[in-house]
C-alpha cells in the first residue's frame, strides 16, 4: 500500500504525530523516511479537510526541532564511539566515507552546515549527532536548527499543500474538459457517418439500371 493510501486511513491527529515522531527520529540520527511522510501528509491535506496544513507544519517543525537537539546531547555525550557504533548498525548511512564527508562540511560552514543540512537527505540524519560530538557551541546549533527546521518543514508543507490544490484543480478542469470532447467527438463522428450515409444512398438512386436485352 502507498504511504499517501496508508495515511489516508488514519485519524488527522495519528497524521500528526506520526510526522512529528518519524521526523524527530530521522533527526535524532535514526535512518527514517522523513520527507517521504510530509510529503504524503501535505498531499493529503491539500485533498482532504480533516487535515491542518499549518498543524501539519508545526508538527513537522517541533519534530525536526526537538529531534536535532536529542541527536545534539546524544553525540555531545557519546562521542567518537557514537559514531563507529552507528557504522556498524546503519553502514550505508554512517560509513567512513559519509563521515567524512559531513565532517568535512561542518568545518567549512560551522552553524550553516547544520542550517543547510535540513535541507539535504544524508546531512539531515547527521547534523544533530555530528554537531554535538563536533563540541559545537549549543547556541549557535539552536538558532541554525530553529531556523532550518522551521524553514524546511513549513516551507515543504507550504508548497506540497498548495502544489496539490492547484493539481486537484487542475484535473478537476481537465475531466470536464474530457468530457465535452469526448460529447463533441462523438457526435461530430454521428454527423459524419449520417452523411456519408446519405451520400451513397444518394448516389445508389442516381445509378441508371440498364434492362436485359
Amino acid at each position: 500500500m502507498h504511504v499517501q493510501e496508508w495515511l489516508d486511513t488514519v485519524p488527522a491527529a495519528a497524521v500528526y504525530a506520526l510526522v512529528g515522531l518519524v521526523i524527530g527520529l530521522e533527526s535524532l540520527g535514526i535512518p527514517l523516511p522523513g520527507e517521504i511522510i510530509l510529503v504524503s501528509s501535505a498531499l493529503l491535506a491539500s485533498q482532504h479537510g480533516d487535515i491542518d496544513p499549518v498543524m501539519l507544519g508545526a508538527c513537522a517543525s517541533a519534530g525536526a526541532i526537538i529531534g536535532d537537539s536529542i541527536g545534539y546531547a546524544i553525540g555531545r555525550k557519546g562521542g567518537r564511539p557514537l559514531l563507529a557504533w552507528l557504522g556498524k548498525k546503519f553502514p550505508k548511512h554512517f560509513s567512513e566515507g559519509h563521515i567524512a564527508t559531513a565532517e568535512r562540511s561542518f568545518e567549512k560552514w560551522g552553524m550553516w552546515a547544520v542550517f543547510f543540512g535540513r535541507f539535504v537527505a544524508l546531512l539531515r540524519i547527521f547534523a544533530g549527532p555530528l554537531a554535538g560530538v563536533l563540541r559545537m557551541p549549543y547556541w549557535k546549533f539552536l538558532i541554525a536548527n530553529v531556523l532550518g527546521g522551521t524553514l524546511w518543514a513549513g516551507g515543504t508543507t507550504a508548497v506540497i499543500y498548495y502544489v496539490g490544490i492547484v493539481a486537484e484543480a487542475w484535473l478537476k478542469r481537465f475531466s470536464w474538459l474530457g468530457l465535452v470532447a469526448a460529447v463533441l467527438v462523438g457526435v461530430t463522428s454521428m454527423l459524419l457517418i449520417k452523411r456519408k450515409a446519405k451520400k451513397a444512398g444518394t448516389s445508389h438512386q442516381e445509378t441508371p439500371v440498364t434492362e436485359p436485352t
